[in-house]
């Protein structure tokens, strides 16, 4: 299992404490994959970007209108998180739902 997110994200942190054996992928370090980018867009759509971060707030709106692919591409931390990839299964946040979803 692999959580995607941000190493110094507390929730990302919570998720890797709660599932032992999962590996944390910073992405500003390691972006996602154009395969798995593109995977995570078709299953969670506008709502993989995170429009309440800080990041967001710093864009102005020509960038907010450019598509999720590129601004997820220049700005990693954009990424709503953690997303985990279980097998084939995708999760997107922590919420109590992923939570019960993934044992945790």
């Amino acid at each position: 299992m692999k959580l995607y997110g941000l190493k110094t994200c507390d929730t990302c942190r919570k998720a890797a404490k709660a599932l032992p054996g999962a590996e944390l992928v910073d992405i500003r370090a390691e972006p996602l994959s154009d395969a798995l980018l593109d995977k995570a867009l078709a299953a969670f759509g506008p709502a993989l970007v995170n429009n309440r971060s800080t990041t967001w707030r710093s864009l102005d709106e020509a960038e907010r209108a450019r598509p999720a692919r590129d601004l997820l591409r220049d700005h990693p931390a954009l990424m709503k998180r953690p997303l985990i990839v279980a097998g084939e299964d995708l999760y997107l946040g922590w919420t109590k739902d992923v939570q019960q979803a993934l044992g945790a």
